[in-house]
């Protein structure tokens, strides 16, 4: 079992940054791929961004690609979401998952199915 805590979310203004950041009960070390994913209300979850631990490689939709950066943090067991030039569109409630095997490439950012821990997510709100 892994517990997944994500921190960070809150209210911005367009064009505003917002931080998240999902600390990890156990090693990242044996968590080879994290996905962020968001839920807009009334609609589907989607997968936003993806890190590959082992080849330090991410993955992005093309909705945040370019004002996301998904990342590794220096403190243990965390990583993080630093999302930029925010828009009333992105508001959603935002979930880190992870799953312990490396096969981690974009693909698995419509396969929501694939990770098995997940944390309890957080609110985003992007005002105009």
């Amino acid at each position: 079992q892994v517990d997944l805590v994500e921190s960070g979310g809150g209210s911005v203004q367009t064009g505003g940054s917002l931080r998240l950041s999902c600390a990890a009960s156990e090693f990242t070390t044996y968590i080879n791929c994290m996905g962020w994913f968001r839920q807009a209300p009334g609609k589907e979850r989607e997968g936003v961004a993806l890190i590959q631990f082992g080849r330090d490689v991410t993955y992005y939709s093309d909705s945040v690609r370019g004002r996301f950066t998904a990342s590794k943090t220096n403190a243990k067991n965390t990583a993080s979401l630093q999302m930029n030039a925010l828009s009333p569109g992105d508001t959603a409630k935002y979930y880190c998952a992870v799953k312990r095997d490396a096969w981690c490439y974009d693909e698995f950012l419509r396969k929501e199915s694939a990770f098995p821990y997940w944390g309890e997510g957080l609110e985003v709100t992007v005002s105009s």
